[in-house]
C-alpha cells in the first residue's frame, strides 16, 4: 500500500474518535444542569446535614458514636448524601398524602434514602416558634408552592417513623419566581423539644415534587 494512503488511513478513525469525544464533552454540561436540583439547608434536611458534617470525612470512624444516624445513613446508602439535591419524584399532581406511604416521607418514597425515614437519635437545629425556612436550589427552579407541616407534640422522632397522622398542617406559601436561594418564615406556637419539620416543595418548571424531613429543638 502505498505511503499516502496508509497514513489516511490512521487519520480517518483518528479524526472520528475526536469528533465523538467532542459530542460527549459538549453533553456533560447539559447532564449536570440536569440532575442540579436543591434542598432545604436551614434548618438542614437530613441527607444535607449529614453530607455538611460528614461529607469530608465520611469514613471517620467517630462518626458512629457522635452521629449515629448519619453513620447509618452514609453505612445504607452514601449516595443518598452525595445527592442531597436529588430527593424528587415527577408526576404527583399534588397528590402527596396518597401516593407517599406512611413510615416513607422522610425519603420522598424513594427506597434508595430510606435511611432518612429511620427513627433515632438525629442532629437537631435550635428554632424558636417563629423561625426562617431557607431553600438552596442550584437551578433555579422557582416554587409553585411549599407546604410546611410539624409534627405533632408527643410524637417522637427518635422511636417512630413519620406519618401522615403525626403531622399538623402549618402553612402553604404562595409562588416563588426562580433563584437559587429562598426563604420564607414559619409561626408554631405550642410546640416543645424534637419535632420534624416537614416540608414539600412543588418546583416550578416541571410537575416534580421534592419531600424532606428536618429535625429541630423548640427552645
Amino acid at each position: 500500500m502505498p505511503p499516502h494512503e496508509s497514513r489516511s488511513a490512521v487519520r480517518h478513525p483518528v479524526r472520528v474518535l475526536v469528533v465523538l469525544l467532542a459530542l460527549v464533552a459538549g453533553l456533560l454540561p447539559y447532564a449536570g444542569a440536569a440532575q442540579a436540583h436543591g434542598t432545604i439547608v436551614s434548618p438542614a434536611s437530613r441527607a444535607y446535614q449529614c453530607w455538611q458534617t460528614w461529607g469530608s470525612q465520611h469514613t471517620n470512624p467517630a462518626m458512629q458514636q457522635q452521629d449515629p444516624m448519619c453513620w447509618q445513613a452514609f453505612q445504607a446508602n452514601p449516595d443518598t448524601m452525595w445527592n442531597w439535591m436529588s430527593a424528587l419524584r415527577d408526576g404527583l399532581g399534588g397528590q402527596f398524602q396518597a401516593r407517599t406511604p406512611d413510615g416513607q416521607l422522610c425519603s420522598n418514597a424513594l427506597t434508595r434514602n430510606d435511611s432518612l425515614n429511620q427513627p433515632g437519635a438525629w442532629k437537631t437545629t435550635s428554632v424558636s416558634r417563629n423561625f426562617t425556612v431557607k431553600l438552596y436550589d442550584q437551578a433555579s427552579h422557582g416554587a409553585d408552592y411549599f407546604r410546611v407541616y410539624v409534627s405533632k407534640q408527643g410524637y417522637n422522632p427518635a422511636t417512630q417513623r413519620l406519618g401522615w397522622g403525626n403531622l399538623d398542617f402549618i402553612t402553604q406559601t404562595g409562588r416563588y419566581a426562580p433563584a437559587q436561594n429562598i426563604s420564607f418564615n414559619i409561626s408554631t406556637s405550642g410546640y416543645t423539644g424534637h419535632h420534624i419539620l416537614f416540608v414539600i416543595w412543588q418546583a416550578s418548571h416541571l410537575d416534580q415534587a421534592y419531600m424532606w424531613c428536618s429535625d429541630v429543638t423548640f427552645s
